[in-house]
């Protein structure tokens, strides 16, 4: 099939149709349909179109692609009919009819002009994507036709659009679907090993795959790292191959040779990331190997950060991959995974409204005058957690106020096209006198690979400024544009600093400014862990030149938020941080408890939020501080602190047995305690630095003074404190024995005793302990009756061996209770 006659062909007349009945529409049409470069131009001569054709796109490959394609076809070059716009690069002249931009633009030309002036017609290509920009485009585009242009003709185009879902957001729009792919494609699931890393088995296929197949090849790879080490391990290609990177981070001639046609006699090898999986056409390419993973970024609310993550790919991301192979001619998709999996995959990649960051979103909802973006027209709403974070890093960033209202700060920031933190930091560097350094830093973190991938950035930007390559030079152009727009916005600062003073901390200024909370200071000889100001922890590799740096600012991180990985940032000095941030140190009083000492120590010093400046010990901490020191160590570490008497812990075991005979009786137990412990405590600890000096009878005293005098003389009756024996003494009870009450006594204080002794009003019997004159055990017994009746006999035999001197006789019902020998009973009496 020619180039002049695509899929997409025999629907365009339906399509037109639909469009001149009314301004919404929906196309689905497979990958290699044409839709991208042939819808379009093909709306140019419609009777309603007499303004500009608009075809968003996801990325900027995609963007360039297409317009240079679609200019090609009129037989122009961009800029003329056909233009493309991106952030780094832009072709577009006065009587461009078709412009293919990035939503990003889209959303920036849509802010400054909400009608649309001259526009008749937005069409969202891979609708299905789901970027945070692409939903807020589409859910503006469609508030804006609403409200102002009713006649402004929105058409959602994609090979695997949610149809139904898409309809409804678009009022119920038509669907005009493109049956059937270009050419045959064959599919071959051969799996792989998932203990070995991806880039050894996908070197395998790909070379197994140019043995078995004709035509070029295009691999799909998680991301940048993946792309250099599957080319590493592919080693020494055949000579007819041609190995080709396509990526973000690449020059446009290099990604232009990829999408290109191969010389005669040659073959490509594209290693790429999901830049290549739409929009974009890779001439000769008839073979796909997809590793079947995808790094998509995960913003972790509970810590404000952005992390990659590798994942599976989505069926549509597939789906698409699978479809470059059969645009031309027969194709064959290569898949790394069992065919079995294809079910277990996500159906779409997930959108990334739902857990991305929503400051920009907000931002720019206020800007275009909706304070409650869940008002707009998104395909999935914007959660209340995330717009509520959002409002809050806003108004950090003194974007808007209390009554969540832009203000003129938020205004400027809302009018650069940067992220807010970014834009943030681009106004208040340029308002200390180097705007153009904050301009660059920005155009670091906006581009990544610029300068390479060092976590140094002062590193990658000498590089960058020694880079001539088109891509360099594009992004010091945007950087200096920048610069320029927001002397405009806020013109306190137009210096320019020279080469020398960049060294001496500009940079690094500017990264704190945009991410104060990630501001660090190390916390190891080595320097591979750092803490930051917001309480997170950072980790650092050792081996970097930044490891030797006390304080960094930090600009990125990666990994797992309990120590997330710096990926860039600059060394900075303390004088830099706290002359920053001189209005958010605080002076502080630290008062603790250390267990070791039992005593409290106290420190007074200067602090920014998580972190310690200087500190010193105090020497007279407030008697306040001491207290709540006191009282919360006790609540962390247990009642055990406290130096209780032995009859305070008996009258707690006491209380406790009686409680479940009577639950009136109030409850003395390490819980209940614990909870009313601001009751009862405070006035022992007055005026003391130690929790041993408490007066242990004071302890006792709290006790009876929560027990009430009825409450103690209630404990008394239930569980007496002691055992009083006919030979008329006193034993005490242990209430925490593990059988019940048991007192410990000798049998001869029990003789003349002829029912078991109780407690609790003669429902529970005490345990009786007996022990022999030596305090040796003996026996224990419940039933004191049938204990004389019964084994006493031969208990009573081997005593009178052991003990002659002590009294044991064959009938202790009847027998004189004493504790005194035989002797000295018979010289006294009893």
């Amino acid at each position: 099939m020619s180039d002049h006659q695509l899929p997409i062909d025999s629907v365009l007349p339906d399509l037109l149709a639909t469009l001149r009945d009314g301004p919404r529409a929906l196309l689905i049409a497979p990958p290699g349909a044409g839709k991208t470069t042939r819808v379009a131009p093909a709306l140019l001569t419609e009777p309603w179109c007499s303004g500009q054709v608009l075809l968003l796109v996801p990325r900027r490959l995609a963007a360039r692609a297409a317009a240079e394609y679609m200019a090609r076809a009129l037989g122009e070059e961009p800029g003329a009919t056909i233009g493309y716009a991106t952030r780094l690069d832009a072709r577009v002249g006065k009587a461009s009819r078709v412009i293919v931009m990035t939503h990003g633009v889209f959303l920036a030309r849509l802010q400054a002009d909400p009608e649309l002036g001259g526009v008749s017609a937005v069409l969202f290509d891979e609708v299905h994507e789901r970027s945070l920009d692409s939903d807020l485009a589409l859910a503006l585009a469609l508030d804006a036709a609403g409200a102002l242009r009713p006649d402004l003709r929105i058409l959602a185009m994609s090979a695997t659009l949610d149809g139904e879902r898409f309809g409804r957001l678009l009022g119920n729009a038509p669907v005009v679907e493109s049956e059937g792919r270009s050419f045959p494609l064959t599919l071959h699931h051969i799996g792989r090993d998932p203990t070995v890393k991806i880039e050894p088995q996908m070197a395998a296929a790909i070379r197994r795959a140019l043995a078995e197949h004709d035509g070029s090849l295009l691999a799909f790879l998680p991301g940048v790292a993946e792309i250099e080490r599957t080319a590493t391990a592919l080693g020494e290609l055949a000579p007819d191959i041609v190995l080709h990177r396509l990526h973000g981070q690449i020059d446009p001639a290099a990604q232009r040779a990829a999408l290109a046609a191969p010389a005669p006699g040659t073959r490509k090898l594209v290693l790429a990331s999901a830049i290549a999986e739409t929009s974009v056409t890779l001439d000769d390419v008839a073979i796909v190997v997809d590793s079947g993973l995808a790094r998509r970024p995960r913003y972790d609310r509970g810590v404000g950060l952005t992390r990659l993550v590798t994942e599976r790919a989505s069926r549509a991301a597939a789906t698409q991959r699978a479809g470059r192979a059969a645009r031309q001619r027969p194709g064959v998709a290569i898949r790394l995974w069992e065919e079995a999996a294809n079910a277990a995959l996500p159906a779409h990649d997930p959108a990334k409204i739902v857990d991305a960051d929503l400051s920009s979103l907000l931002l720019t909802c206020l800007t275009w005058g909706e304070a409650d973006p869940t008002k707009l027209p998104f395909l999935d709403q914007p959660s209340a957690a995330g717009l509520a974070e959002a409002r809050d890093r806003l108004s950090r960033l003194g974007a808007i106020d209390e009554a969540g209202a832009l203000t003129p700060h938020g205004k400027a920031i809302a009018a650069l096209p940067l992220e807010p933190r970014l834009a943030h930091m681009l106004i208040e560097t340029s308002a200390r006198g180097y705007g153009d350094v904050g301009a660059e830093v920005a155009a670091l973190l906006a581009e990544r690979g610029l300068g390479g991938n060092d976590a140094d950035l002062e590193t990658r930007w000498r590089r960058w400024q020694g880079d001539r390559s088109p891509r360099a030079t594009a992004a010091r152009r945007m950087a200096e544009g920048w610069a320029k727009r927001v002397t405009s916005l806020s013109p306190r600062g137009r210096g320019r600093l020279g080469e020398a003073e960049r060294g001496e901390g500009a940079i690094a200024e500017s990264i704190a400014l945009a991410f104060p909370d990630r501001v660090a200071r190390r916390r190891d000889p080595s320097g591979e862990h750092y803490a930051s100001i917001g309480g997170r922890g950072f980790r650092l590799d050792p081996a970097s030149p930044l490891a030797r740096a006390e304080w960094l600012a930090v600009a990125e991180v990666a990994g797992a938020a309990a120590g997330a990985r710096i990926m860039s940032a600059a060394a900075i000095d303390q004088a830099d941080v706290e002359a920053l941030f001189a209005d958010r140190i605080t002076r502080f009083s630290d008062v603790r408890f250390d267990p070791a000492t039992n005593a409290i120590s106290a420190t007074v010093g200067r602090r920014l939020g998580a972190l310690r400046l200087s500190f010193a010990p105090d020497p007279s901490p407030p008697a306040e501080a001491i207290a709540d020191a006191l009282l919360d160590a006790v609540r962390k570490h247990g009642l055990a602190l406290l130096s209780w008497p032995g009859s305070a812990t008996a009258l707690r075991a006491r209380a406790a047995f009686a409680r479940q005979h009577d639950p009136a009786i109030p409850d003395l137990s390490d819980e209940a305690l614990l909870a009313t412990l601001d009751d009862w405590l405070p006035p022992l600890i007055a005026n003391k630095r130690r929790l041993d000096a408490i007066d242990p009878g004071q302890l006792r005293a709290a006790l009876d003074m929560i027990l009430s005098w009825d409450a103690a003389r209630q404990v008394d009756k239930i569980a007496p404190a002691a055992f009083a024996s006919p030979a008329g003494t006193s034993h005490a009870i242990d209430y925490t024995a593990p059988g019940g009450p048991t007192v410990e006594l000798r049998p001869q204080a029990l003789y003349g005793l002829s029912a078991h002794p109780t407690v609790a009003g003669d429902r529970v019997p005490l345990i009786l302990s007996l022990t022999s004159p030596a305090h040796r055990p003996i026996q224990t017994t419940r039933d004191l009756p049938a204990f004389w009746a019964g084994s006493w006999r031969e208990v009573a035999k081997e005593m009178r061996g052991r003990y002659p001197r002590h009294n044991w006789p064959d009938d202790p019902t009847a027998a004189v209770a004493s504790l005194r020998t035989k002797r000295a009973q018979a010289r006294g009496g009893s």
